[in-house]
């Protein structure tokens, strides 16, 4: 592969991630469902989709 064929399946390959993480996040504020992350200190965090989404 060449780095232009690299760059533009990358491209594809992050823009699809992001789809499906809209998705993901859509599916779960549906249904009153929450997700699970990380702050910066490293600790975990349980926050409700909805406000996730309403801030991506």
């Amino acid at each position: 592969m060449s780095n232009k064929e690299i760059k533009e399946f990358t491209s594809k390959l992050e823009k699809g991630l992001q789809i499906a993480e809209r998705r993901m996040l859509e599916e779960k504020a549906l249904h009153d469902e929450t997700i699970v992350v990380s702050n910066a200190e490293g600790k975990i965090e349980y926050i409700p989709a909805k406000e996730v989404l309403t801030s991506y």
